[in-house]
């Protein structure tokens, strides 16, 4: 009775459909599209957000200054990030010197602008109830947007291949 299994050896080459060997993983990333890096941006900026505001109304219940909150959570929840968006966002980038620094002042840049706008909108908002949850909210709509478009086209932008 034959068979029609046959016995593979370490020499033995894989089926035509594969163009090369086949390997459990890529031997350089895939490209991830704009809407999968939105995503992912999101998902990271809400567990990042969720730090932000807790601390923020952590801080504000300890009776710290409200600028002083705003400042120190706007750090936590930017740092988590960060870290957060290099690992599962802005995969295909490698780190460096160079890609911090720039991290660091976009997010310089955008501290300012957060903070700022956290305190345009205590100022303007009237005494209702949640005006410092919603000032919290249109401070990080602002940081987020432009974090996102800077983050994506300079912080961790794909280097261009060399050409010969």
């Amino acid at each position: 009775m034959g068979s029609s299994w046959r016995r593979v050896t370490a020499g033995d080459q894989p089926a035509a459909r594969y163009p090369g060997p086949v390997t459990a993983t890529r031997s350089e990333p895939a490209g991830m599209s704009l809407l999968a890096q939105l995503s992912r941006f999101v998902a990271v900026g809400a567990v990042s957000a969720l730090v932000d505001f807790g601390v923020y109304h952590l801080l504000l219940s300890l009776g710290t200054y409200v600028h002083l909150a705003k400042a120190v959570s706007f750090i936590l929840g930017t740092t988590t990030a960060y870290l957060l968006n290099r690992r599962f966002t802005f995969t295909g980038v490698d780190g460096g010197t160079r890609r911090f620094a720039a991290f660091l002042l976009l997010y310089g840049t955008t501290f300012a602008i957060n903070v700022g706008m956290n305190a345009v909108a205590l100022a303007v908002l009237p005494e209702i109830a949640f005006r410092t949850s919603i000032a919290w909210v249109i401070a990080q709509g602002c940081a987020t947007a432009i974090n996102f478009v800077m983050l994506r086209t300079v912080v961790f932008r794909a280097a261009k291949p060399a050409t010969a």
